[in-house]
């Protein structure tokens, strides 16, 4: 079921207090007639929706507009983008998504809709690490640890469950790697998103996964779950002292990093995409939005349409590189 929340400058949250009024606008500038739809592709409660509120939620005070967030979730998040690229053209939908946009088509082998071709970038938010963790109550404190227990449980035919946000994501294909390199036979379990995934954390159907920060910090405090390992080739801010993957020794995720962003439907008016992409620009440069992204263990980086649609273009090619010959299927 869907679950809308409508974003207004009069509901406006303490994030924007204390902000300069939005400028008059500008002769001929583009505005809404009505609510603009901002589809995320997974459910809600996860780090992609709890993003999408805080962006919309400044562009609608900055463009005197409402914003509607939509979670249409569903085949790894293209059920909402294809929504999105099947839409009119005219500013009055978007989507909100993550690297799952190029990662799902390639991986599932699905072409429901072209990622390059099909949308009008508008700008890139920024990007998170990713973390690989397990319960607490399994016991491993590291990675090595994590993967003499699970060897040792495989061996004697009892198995870990790998949970994943959405199959063909990173969480799905950096962990099956990790699987496949070291033979630990883990059973992977997609979910529809972040949210789902972490219930099944809760109620002890899933061992492990790789999760965002931004979604998993309270549950690392808490003591719930124990981080492993990041990916890319930095370690997380939030989390210095976990070291990477390829710090401990594995080649896995080496060099990878993902986007967060808004698109809206190809061939879109010029007049509506300059209004958007500078309404998205000035929400990404109050500091205090920075400041509350940096809180959720997300770094602010904004890239414009064009940077936005080069960076695309290059995950999307690095994707299909890195997922090239590999089995897909776990058990």
């Amino acid at each position: 079921m869907n679950r809308r929340s409508v974003l207004t400058l009069a509901g406006a949250s303490a994030l924007g207090a204390g902000t300069l009024a939005a400028p008059a606008l500008a002769q001929g500038a583009w505005q809404p007639d009505r609510p603009i739809r901002v589809i995320v592709p997974f459910p809600p409660g996860g780090a992609t929706d709890v993003w999408a509120r805080l962006v919309t939620e400044t562009m609608g005070e900055i463009m005197r507009a409402t914003f509607v967030v939509e979670s249409r979730s569903g085949a790894a998040g293209m059920i909402g983008a294809e929504a999105v690229a099947r839409a009119p053209a005219d500013g009055h939908t978007l989507l909100f998504t993550i690297t799952s946009l190029v990662q799902s088509p390639v991986v599932l082998r699905q072409n429901p809709y072209d990622a390059v071709r099909d949308f009008t970038p508008i700008g890139q938010m920024g990007t998170t690490t990713l973390i690989f963790m397990s319960r607490a109550a399994l016991g491993p404190r590291n990675l090595a640890e994590f993967i003499t227990f699970a060897q040792e449980r495989s061996r004697r035919g009892q198995g870990v469950n790998l949970g994943s946000w959405a199959a063909g994501s990173s969480a799905h294909v950096f962990a099956l790697a990790l699987n496949n390199q070291l033979n630990l036979g883990m059973t992977h379990v997609a979910y529809r998103g972040e949210a789902p995934m972490l219930s099944a954390y809760l109620g002890q159907e899933v061992d492990c996964g790789i999760n965002s920060l931004t979604t998993m910090r309270p549950h690392i405090e808490s003591g719930t779950m124990v981080p492993l390992a990041a990916l890319g080739d930095a370690r997380a801010g939030g989390l210095p002292n976990v070291p990477t993957f390829v710090e401990q020794g594995h080649d896995i995720g080496r060099g990878w990093s993902g986007f967060v962003g808004m698109l809206a439907p190809a061939r879109l008016p010029e007049r509506v995409h300059t209004r958007l992409a500078e309404a998205f620009r000035e929400t990404m440069a109050r500091p205090a939005l920075q400041a509350r992204l940096r809180q959720m263990d997300t770094d602010p980086i904004w890239l414009g349409p064009q940077e936005f649609g080069a960076t695309i273009e290059r995950v999307r090619s690095r994707w299909i590189e890195i997922t090239s010959g590999m089995d897909l299927q776990m058990g």
